[in-house]
């Protein structure tokens, strides 16, 4: 698992998000979908070389949320607790 840090960009600021895991890290032009069930578009993906932290974080991803009126917005009308958790 790929740990990283989630960073939304609204269009002026950046802001820190969350730290997020992955088997793979997300390319630019995917979509996510945040624990908040929201889908984020990626912008921009970066990696740290040679970097050792003990938070663990290996990368930024940057986001920003899709459009509500995109069918990726509608598709997955997902509640986390009860669609994914066992």
């Amino acid at each position: 698992m790929l740990k990283v840090l989630l960073v939304l960009h609204d269009g002026k600021d950046y802001i820190r998000m969350n730290k997020v895991f992955f088997e793979e890290l997300p390319i630019k032009g995917q979509y996510i979908v945040n624990s908040d069930g929201l889908a984020y578009l990626v912008e921009e993906v970066t990696t740290f070389a040679n970097y050792v932290t003990s938070k663990g974080a290996i990368g930024i991803v940057v986001v920003h949320q899709a459009p509500r009126d995109e069918p990726v917005s509608q598709l997955y009308g997902l509640n986390i607790e009860e669609d994914l958790d066992d």
